[in-house]
């Protein structure tokens, strides 16, 4: 049997942890009956995009993303549209993506799961020319996301902190919205669209979501009162939040955002200054991944 062609792709700064003995771990448990593996290090914003599409040229089977959303992000920019399979060890601070496909956030079961080498189809994103695979958004979410970004410590902790310290001031924004040719005009929080169901840190904001459904969850939220929140909390843990009556849920192929100025956008994690005039569209079945 010819053995697949497999590459590691690991963010040495990425997440709440180091990756500690990963390495050790990669040699002790991939399955080498299965595949020829050899682990690369990414060294900057960008680069882990550029070694897929080397890898994917030289004919890899599988290139497996060692690091966070952000990670997933950048090596799904290089397998997009080609045979060559996504595979994830969860290692970043939120894992929205790992933590809706069910991937394990222990190396070893991660490891495993690739040795299995259950192959699906997934969609994916794209709001203007950026690709996201799990979720995208608009408003508070991305200032939260700018702000983490800048932040010298990683973690739930301070994602919390940032929410904390930034919530009460933030004005909701007016947005002029369409949604496969349905016009709004809608003062919200944030607009998130979702391919998976979560932001990260098993907070479910799109319960319903699925990335094989060729659809984009749409959720705008209006801003909620600080009593409010547990009551939130509560809608979240159990997968109801779109019973609140702060939340809308849509869902769409083609959307449209237009905002008086140009906003920050959270793109699976990271921030970005995008036009005034957003279009978010759904790439069906774009994706190869392996899944538990």
């Amino acid at each position: 049997m010819t053995k697949k062609k497999l590459i590691f792709i690991i963010n040495p700064v990425s997440g709440v942890f180091k990756k500690g003995n990963i390495v050790n771990q990669i040699k002790t448990y991939i399955d080498t009956n299965l595949y020829d593996y050899r682990i690369e290090y990414t060294e900057g914003p960008g680069h882990a995009t550029d070694i897929c599409h080397r890898e994917v040229e030289n004919g890899a089977n599988v290139i497996v993303a060692v690091g966070g959303d952000g990670s997933v992000n950048e090596i799904a920019k290089g397998l997009v549209g080609t045979e060559t399979c996504l595979a994830i060890i969860p290692a970043g601070s939120g894992n929205g993506l790992a933590h809706h496909l069910k991937i394990p956030l222990n190396n070893r079961r991660a490891i495993e799961v690739i040795n299995k080498f259950k192959e699906i189809k997934i969609d994916t994103g794209k709001v203007n020319d950026k690709l996201f695979v799990s979720i995208a958004g608009i408003g508070f979410d991305a200032l939260v996301a700018k702000e983490f970004a800048g932040s010298k410590w990683r973690g739930f902790l301070t994602y919390m902190r940032i929410v904390a310290e930034k919530f009460p001031n933030y004005k909701p924004k007016k947005y002029e919205i369409e949604i496969d040719g349905e016009k709004m005009i809608k003062r919200a929080l944030f607009i998130s669209f979702a391919n998976s169901d979560q932001f990260g840190y098993m907070t479910p904001i799109a319960p319903d979501a699925r990335v094989d459904d060729g659809l984009l969850d749409v959720i705008i939220m209006e801003k909620f009162l600080l009593i409010d929140i547990p009551i939130l909390a509560n809608l979240l843990f159990w997968r109801k939040i779109d019973k609140s009556k702060y939340v809308e849920i849509y869902k769409g192929k083609k959307i449209k955002v237009r905002s008086k100025k140009k906003r920050w956008v959270n793109i699976d994690g990271e921030a970005y200054k995008l036009s005034k005039e957003l279009n978010v569209n759904i790439l069906p079945q774009s994706l190869n991944i392996i899944v538990p």
